[in-house]
């Protein structure tokens, strides 16, 4: 076929004759919340592991305490100290309705710094949540509130920034509110998958799941999709061929796009995501994504909005241009027809696809090409060998034996899947082993299971000792179990793969990171680092001469900065930690400062 529109399409990358749907946000209310221009680490919308990403992330050159300041005027609401997640954070409510979050910081300004070191001491605890009402903190657009750093989850210094909806809590598009930011590079297209969906009359539809990977049904490849590399060149982004020619199977007609994409910025290398996606089939727009608002109540369904098992496998974000059946983002999505996103190939005809990807500044790309629909053989013999149970979403699935019990309620699936449930016996541990179908089969949230112990194999002194672990098939980890009356230990997990109990007796192991004893005239804190073999580190504390101080946590590093609290003088620290199965550690520090 000729590809003369393809070039046109393809070639050329030009700004979007659509204008940015700010949908009456207010433009030039908030200010930039730094000193310096806008350079973006990541936006709204951008895939995550486990979530949307719901603000922006700015640069902030490289180095820790920038100067941050209120985006308008409004009042502190919230401190929020969290060893992961936004680390130490800030919230102001305003009165237009909106709030905005700013994290990841070091120190807050000066009163409100000394505000939370006072109700941290009060309660003897750290990671503190304090509202405040709106007269303690009133602040002025503009006002110094604290320092940026790399607190929490952060990998690099940067300042995340959400604008949020008040009453609804829920994290909008901070660019659509008239932010000046320097892009006019648009996004680029990488890959095209093509997902074999069924039709609604056909009873087999866990052959055409998303997460299937048996190719002799409905023409799936290996974990349900196949893909057609783009490429790029001096002129612009082509796929690698103008027409592709697609198996489809009777009973299986549709097919579904997802595309791989990142976008960028000048001045930055760091991948962005877009802001809309457009799916045009025959020039009729049959779908449309847009990554506005995004609520915490429903960021998860990441793994419905992206191919999951591609990403846990391939580590590539494949954006679904279509509904799974369990996905409840509607309001990401806008298509037409009942088919949410699917496209009908059982005429046979050959059919245009057309792609385009625009970003927040309105830059374009577009991607097209053929679709050849190729007529398979009906996959019914197959649906004979099923040896597993059809779980499908919106509806419930449990398992109940002596030695096992879980439920997966009619929330937890997105697509069909044939549910595989297994048990090997294991001299390991405290259990046998339990495979609760496929890790690369993503479920929507945490559900409760639980297992029997092998009989003689936990001793009454050690019955609080119990962990339930868990492997994908790559790492290891555990959580605690607590006994039921039914004798079997239960935990809350969230993940599918393979589960048995185990013992836990061994304490988190502290090292210090500084000398044992000795003079520290010049140090400015004390730091330790703490790691548990099998869970995680439940609650520590310091005590210096016997009064307790405020120790923060930052991954595995545990660190005391120096304050009113020590004084010169010689000194006895005590810091102590306790992994979730109650086992503690402690370690001692005499000192001179």
């Amino acid at each position: 076929m000729k590809s003369n529109w393809i070039i046109i399409w393809l070639l050329l990358p030009v700004i979007a004759a659509a204008q940015k749907n700010t949908q009456g946000y207010p433009q030039g209310y908030f200010r930039n919340p730094l000193d310096i221009p806008i350079l973006l680490a990541g936006n709204f919308g951008e895939c995550r592991g486990g979530h949307f990403h719901s603000g922006l992330d700015i640069k902030t050159e490289g180095v820790e305490n920038k100067k941050v300041h209120a985006a308008a005027d409004g009042y502190i609401s919230r401190i929020k100290m969290d060893k992961g997640g936004f680390g130490h954070a800030l919230y102001i409510t305003h009165a237009n309705g909106y709030t905005t979050l700013y994290a990841h910081l070091n120190d807050f300004a000066p009163a409100i710094q000394k505000y939370l070191r006072k109700e941290q001491y009060e309660k003897k605890k750290w990671d503190v949540d304090l509202a405040l009402d709106p007269a303690k903190f009133p602040v002025k657009k503009g006002a110094l509130i604290a320092w940026s750093g790399n607190t929490g989850g952060s990998t690099a210094p940067h300042l995340h920034f959400e604008i949020r909806n008040t009453k609804t809590e829920h994290p909008l598009n901070p660019q659509l509110f008239g932010f000046a930011v320097n892009d006019h590079t648009p996004p680029r297209p990488k890959e095209v998958y093509f997902y074999t969906r069924f039709t609604e009359a056909w009873p087999g539809k866990a052959n055409a799941s998303i997460y299937t990977g048996t190719p002799e049904w409905c023409g799936v490849a290996k974990r349900g999709s196949t893909y057609q590399p783009a490429i790029e060149s001096s002129r612009g982004i082509a796929v690698k061929n103008d027409t592709i020619s697609l198996p489809v199977y009777r009973q299986c007609e549709n097919i579904g796009i997802g595309i791989n994409a990142d976008d960028f910025m000048e001045g930055s290398e760091n991948t962005i995501a877009f802001y809309t996606a457009r799916l045009f089939m025959d020039d009729t727009l049959r779908t449309e994504v847009v990554l506005d608002n995004i609520g915490y109540d429903e960021t998860r369904y990441i793994n419905a909005y992206t191919d999951y098992a591609t990403r846990q496998c391939d580590h590539k974000w494949v954006q679904c241009l279509f509904q799974l059946p369990g996905n409840m983002l509607d309001r990401l999505y806008n298509s037409t027809g009942s088919g949410k996103g699917r496209l009908y190939m059982g005429d046979g005809k050959v059919h245009t696809l057309r792609i385009e990807l625009t970003d927040n500044s309105q830059n374009t790309a577009t991607i097209g090409f053929y679709i050849k629909p190729v007529e398979q053989i009906s996959p019914d013999p197959v649906l004979g060998k099923v040896t597993c149970d059809i779980v499908a979403p919106h509806s419930a699935y449990r398992i109940e034996r002596d030695d096992i019990r879980f439920e997966l309620d009619e929330k937890q699936f997105y697509d069909y899947a044939c549910f595989r449930f297994a048990v090997a016996a294991s001299t390991e541990g405290a259990s046998d082993k339990y495979s609760l179908h496929d890790p690369q089969v993503p479920v929507h949230h945490y559900f409760e299971l639980e297992l029997r112990p092998r009989p003689n194999k936990v001793p009454e002194q050690l019955k609080t000792k119990v962990v339930m672990k868990y492997t994908d098939g790559k790492d290891v980890d555990g959580r605690v179990a607590t006994l039921t009356e039914g004798g079997r230990y239960k935990a809350r997990v969230r993940s599918l793969g393979t589960y048995w109990l185990d013992i836990d007796t061994i304490p988190p192991v502290i090292e210090s990171m500084q000398r044992k004893n000795g003079s520290l005239a010049g140090a400015k804190q004390l730091a330790f680092t703490v790691k548990d073999n099998t869970t995680s580190v439940r609650s520590f504390s310091g005590y210096l001469d016997g009064k307790w101080v405020c120790f923060e946590q930052h991954g595995d590093d545990f660190f005391y900065r120096f304050d009113e609290h020590c004084t010169k003088g010689k000194h006895k620290l005590v810091f102590t930690a306790e992994d979730e199965n109650g086992n503690a550690s402690s370690t001692t520090l005499n000192f001179v400062r």
